[in-house]
């Protein structure tokens, strides 16, 4: 086992399970992971590998003969008839008949429905009235002559969750970690593979958790197919609810009048609207009018009586266009139904998670190494909603007095809710804070300037804040704002026949090339990064090169070498003749295949009139490129800028400019 596979049981023991076991016991069992983790977690939770695959072979045996397949619900049907009673698996929902003055439960997948239920059992678990809840009950099979009455009888049910938690244990062993380990420990609990995800990658991932964390947040997520937007409100906890957007109602979300019956907000910590997107569809506006009440203020009314609710709202969907092109023609709302781009709505939202920056989802980013049983997570979580970490920020930061009271709620929640997932125990050192006081702001202030584009009332805010232990002060942008500015749309104004005129420009000598010592900042995600435009300037005129770089051995690696010496070809004068040394290191199992790939690759520089040559140094950590132009360029990560491509079919594999970097520092000092 990875060394943090080992830490992870030692202080979670009985807590955590492996993550590739789901896909063993699942079969073909339409269920959620929560589900299958739930009974990993009873038979499997060890490092034991004897354990595990007796207890794996154990979850296969109860899924075999308890879980329903709706293809087989006739045969379990036949089995509690003439067992007299059968455990089953299975996803209930029940609702109140008012003409018999009886519950009513209705079976998933058995297809069994109107079955009496009794009142303590919808008492004690009343989130069966709303969506339905997977649970393990034993339902029995007594036949009568009465025909107006139902020979089937629930006899005993539990939800599929676990009952307690200790938070107070699992904060005192989060201590054990450190933050990047606690944030792989996380990403590995919802599945995925930390080595495929840059710091701000995970950040994005884990920010989809903070609405299980924090209440009446509310948060809109608009990207690609293909990234995993709603997997986790539908898979990772019994506490959230995925729902079609085209299926919600004002009596499913909030309250059914004729009933009184309250909706899913009343039961559920978060209501995830799949397939949000979409400008065609259409919605009831007097839903929108209840949602914006409610998400501002945390309540909403039937008739002269109002309630609360501390339900979250997730919005996902996928957008139509580019990210370019929404900036310059519309705005990130654009892909919203008419109905929803209503600046009075999306102002409630709270964060806007870029989903275009979240990678399509490859085999090789699902992990198979051990993370928490996700019912355990979601249970801490839903115990910290009720914990405020509002202020936390406040210890280190002073925000712009020019943030409004909603924008400032906003940034605040994000923060908590990020703080409480990765820091719930606190202790967080300025740093820490920072970076999650700038995400936060981040993706707020990405809402308000759609807004301002959509409505020009909205006025521009300062989004930033000061540093009290230096008085600095910070202004916090968003990526796609570094990427491509954040132009308005064009305004065309027609131009009469008469006063059209040819234009000449008189053509300007092309001003010289000022080049600069200084420091160029690459954020995580970022795209539109080229080495010729962030180091290209920089080499003309040279003809001697030192390249330091410890990491070129691996294919991705040697192909990013290659790249550089094509931009030094393409910067060198015609005529010349180049020198090139790569001072590089190598790990004995790698040393000749890396030997051989340096030797080729310098015969085919010839033909370019580059003069390669190598050695290994295996001391080296520093990474920089040093010229006889009086130039020294000190490279944070080496060539290794870049995140990894989707393949031969992916752009990115044939355009750097396509490809997402992985944060870094580009220093450029004059040497003698």
């Amino acid at each position: 086992m990875k060394a943090l596979d080992t830490k992870l049981n030692r202080y979670f023991e009985g807590k955590v399970v492996r993550k590739d076991l789901t896909k063993l016991v699942k079969g073909n069992a339409i269920v959620p992971t929560y589900v299958l983790e739930y009974l990993l977690g009873q038979y499997c939770a060890t490092d034991d590998e004897e354990t595990i695959k007796e207890g794996v072979e154990t979850v296969k045996s109860i899924i075999a003969k308890h879980f329903v397949h709706r293809d087989e619900a006739q045969i379990i049907k036949s089995t509690i008839r003439e067992r007299g009673s059968h455990r089953i698996i299975d996803k209930i929902a029940v609702q109140l008949n008012d003409k018999l003055d009886r519950y009513e439960a209705s079976f998933a997948n058995l297809g069994l429905n109107k079955i009496p239920i009794g009142e303590e059992i919808v008492k004690a678990h009343q989130k069966l009235l709303s969506g339905g809840v997977w649970c393990i009950l034993t339902i029995g099979y007594f036949s009568n002559d009465d025909n107006h009455s139902s020979p089937w009888v629930i006899e005993s049910l539990k939800p599929i969750q676990i009952s307690n938690v200790d938070v107070d244990e699992y904060k005192q062993a989060r201590q054990g970690f450190s933050k990047e380990e606690w944030i792989d420990v996380l990403l590995q609990s919802i599945g995925l593979n930390p080595e495929e995800f840059t710091d701000r990658s995970k950040l994005l991932q884990l920010t989809r958790l903070v609405p299980f964390v924090e209440n009446n947040y509310n948060l809109i997520e608009l990207g690609p197919k293909g990234t995993g937007k709603s997997h986790i409100y539908s898979e990772m906890s019994p506490h959230g609810i995925l729902i079609s957007g085209g299926e919600v109602s004002k009596a499913k979300l909030f309250v059914n009048n004729s009933t009184g019956n309250i909706g899913l907000v009343g039961y559920w910590d978060v209501v995830a609207y799949d397939e949000f997107a979409g400008k065609t569809k259409k919605a009831d506006r007097g839903l929108v009018d209840i949602m914006k009440n409610y998400m501002a203020n945390k309540s909403f009314s039937r008739g002269t009586q109002i309630y609360g609710a501390s339900a979250s709202m997730v919005f996902v969907g996928n957008t139509d266009h580019s990210v370019p092109y929404m900036l310059k023609h519309s705005n990130l709302f654009d892909a919203l139904p008419r109905d929803y781009y209503d600046t009075a709505f999306l102002d409630r939202i709270h964060a806007y998670l870029p989903g275009w920056e979240v990678q399509k989802l490859r085999n090789e980013m699902f992990t198979s190494d051990y993370g928490f049983i996700v019912d355990y997570l979601a249970e801490v979580l839903k115990e910290q909603r009720k914990e405020d970490r509002n202020h936390d920020y406040a210890e280190f930061f002073e925000l712009s007095d020019s943030i409004t009271t909603r924008d400032k709620t906003s940034i605040t929640k994000t923060f908590s809710g990020l703080a409480k997932v990765i820091y719930p125990g606190g202790n967080m050192t300025e740093a820490e804070a920072k970076e999650l006081l700038d995400f936060a702001i981040e993706n707020r202030k990405r809402v308000k300037e759609q807004l301002q584009k959509m409505d020009e009332t909205f006025e521009a805010v300062d989004f930033s804040y000061t540093v009290k232990s230096t008085g600095r002060r910070v202004e916090v942008e968003t990526l796609e704002e570094i990427e491509f500015g954040n132009p308005r749309p064009a305004v065309f104004t027609p131009v009469p026949a008469e006063e059209k005129k040819e234009e000449v420009v008189p053509s300007e000598p092309d001003e010289p090339l000022i080049l600069k010592e200084g420091q160029k900042l690459v954020h995580d995600n970022q795209t539109g990064i080229s080495y010729d435009n962030l180091i290209g300037a920089y080499l003309l005129g040279a003809t001697d090169y030192t390249l330091v770089d410890p990491y070129i051995r691996f294919p991705y690696q040697m192909r990013n070498f290659m790249e550089f010496v094509k931009l030094i070809s393409e910067k060198k004068e015609p005529g010349h003749e180049i020198k090139l040394h790569l001072v590089t290191s190598s790990d004995e199992e790698y040393r000749d295949k890396a030997q051989e790939s340096f030797e080729e690759m310098g015969q085919s520089m010839e033909v370019l009139g580059i003069n390669f040559t190598f050695e290994f140094d295996d001391t080296i950590h520093d990474r920089s490129i040093t010229m006889n132009n009086g130039w020294k360029i000190v490279l944070g990560r080496g060539l290794d800028i870049w995140q990894k491509t989707g393949g031969l079919f992916d752009v990115g594999e044939y355009l750097q400019e396509r490809r997402r970097c992985k944060g870094t520092e580009v220093t450029f000092v004059k040497h003698k």
